[in-house]
């Protein structure tokens, strides 16, 4: 799941809408309730939702999710950790090598890898960031499967 998801689910990114705002709290829901979310066992993606998620679980839906994700990391039945490999040229080894992927945001590819790694093919969740969509093709070619919470926001640049 990109970061952006529990953060538009606090109301803190002004291009989304009420839809989208919902939508991201429900994708949140479903985690904790049906599914297992997915972490490198470097602790990246943990440190990425830190610096934009309070904690405390306070003040809002996607910052009480970070404080349930942050006690039950260590639960299998909530939580994955899935190792990968740091690569100089892709980030990670796991990342797919492939031209169309050059310039996928690197910050994000973290969690392609942990997607590809955990031999799963789970949906990386989506709200905002535009670029899951511009390389959306790609993604898919190569395994990634991406659910776009916020369809509306996308740029079709192709």
């Amino acid at each position: 799941m990109d970061t952006n998801v529990p953060v538009v689910a606090n109301g803190r990114m002004s291009q989304a809408n009420h839809d989208c705002v919902s939508a991201c709290i429900d994708a949140l829901l479903r985690i904790r309730q049906e599914r297992r979310l997915l972490l490198d066992n470097g602790g990246l993606i943990l440190d990425e939702y830190r610096r934009n998620l309070s904690p405390s679980g306070q003040p809002g839906p996607g910052d009480a999710f970070f404080k349930w994700l942050w006690d039950n990391q260590g639960n299998a039945d909530q939580c994955r950790r899935v190792d990968v490999t740091p690569d100089d040229n892709r980030g990670f080894a796991e990342f797919p090598d492939d031209a169309d992927l050059s310039d996928f945001d690197p910050d994000d590819r973290k969690f392609v890898a942990v997607a590809l790694a955990s031999e799963v093919t789970p949906p990386t969740l989506n709200a905002t960031d535009t670029d899951w969509w511009i390389h959306r093709n790609a993604l898919v070619r190569n395994g990634v499967r991406v659910e776009f919470l916020c369809p509306h926001l996308m740029i079709d640049e192709d």
